[in-house]
């Protein structure tokens, strides 16, 4: 079976969408065909408008040119909360089953297919189901980013509790160090550390701030390669 990454993170706007481009460029250069998928965009009007993490995607990844980022999205929604708040701010319901099947459907043609997340973990998906129990279903492994600097201790070990809580083990965690002035390096050190102690998983790597989101340098690619070889 091909893989399929979840992508995941420990809060909002730590990194995902820039950890699932950094993830498909890793997979085209190492002569595979990945493929994005957004299950319920939020936050958006649509697949093209600039606040999409499809679009974004598909413009920094040459192998994508003359695609149709709406290809990437199965449901999207106008306000940026909770998937099942933005869909009942429109009077719907997440669509699980078609969700389920655009997933399978891609998932054996795709080398690995990478889906990421509308927010974190414990965020509702519907009245039912939080994005962990969509993970559960799945049989995924998520990979999670996570912040690099103050606070993430916190925010991972919780969400690794919430995983283990249900039996889910993590491919990998990724810290995100996007801020206006990189972390300080003994407190990325510290984090790392106390991430590994309390949840036996080790941190891959940090990925920094990128320049050039098309071209991010090779030290962006190192985390993943500890994970994906």
């Amino acid at each position: 079976m091909r893989e399929l990454i979840f992508v995941t993170g420990t809060d909002t706007g730590v990194g995902k969408t820039v950890l699932s481009l950094i993830l498909m460029q890793y997979f085209f250069r190492k002569g595979k065909k990945p493929f994005y998928l957004k299950p319920a965009q939020t936050g958006c009007i649509d697949p093209y408008d600039t606040d999409s993490d499809a679009r974004f995607i598909y413009s920094h990844i040459p192998q994508l040119g003359g695609q149709n980022p709406a290809d990437s999205v199965i449901l999207c929604f106008k306000n940026p909360k909770a998937p099942f708040f933005a869909a009942r701010d429109e009077g719907k319901v997440l669509d699980m089953e078609k969700i389920f099947k655009v997933i399978s459907d891609r998932h054996r043609t795709s080398d690995p297919l990478i889906v990421e997340a509308a927010g974190g973990l414990m965020v509702p998906m519907t009245d039912q189901m939080l994005v962990v129990d969509f993970v559960k279903l799945l049989n995924a492994r998520p990979l999670l980013a996570a912040r690099a600097g103050l606070g993430t201790i916190n925010h991972t070990l919780l969400s690794f509790e919430s995983l283990r809580a249900r039996g889910i083990q993590p491919a990998g965690i990724v810290f995100m160090d996007s801020g206006p002035s990189p972390t300080d390096k003994e407190m990325i050190a510290e984090n790392i550390e106390a991430v590994r102690q309390f949840s036996g998983i080790t941190v891959a790597g940090t990925i920094g701030a990128i320049g050039d989101f098309s071209n991010p340098g090779d030290d962006c690619f190192r985390p993943l390669e500890k994970i994906y070889g």
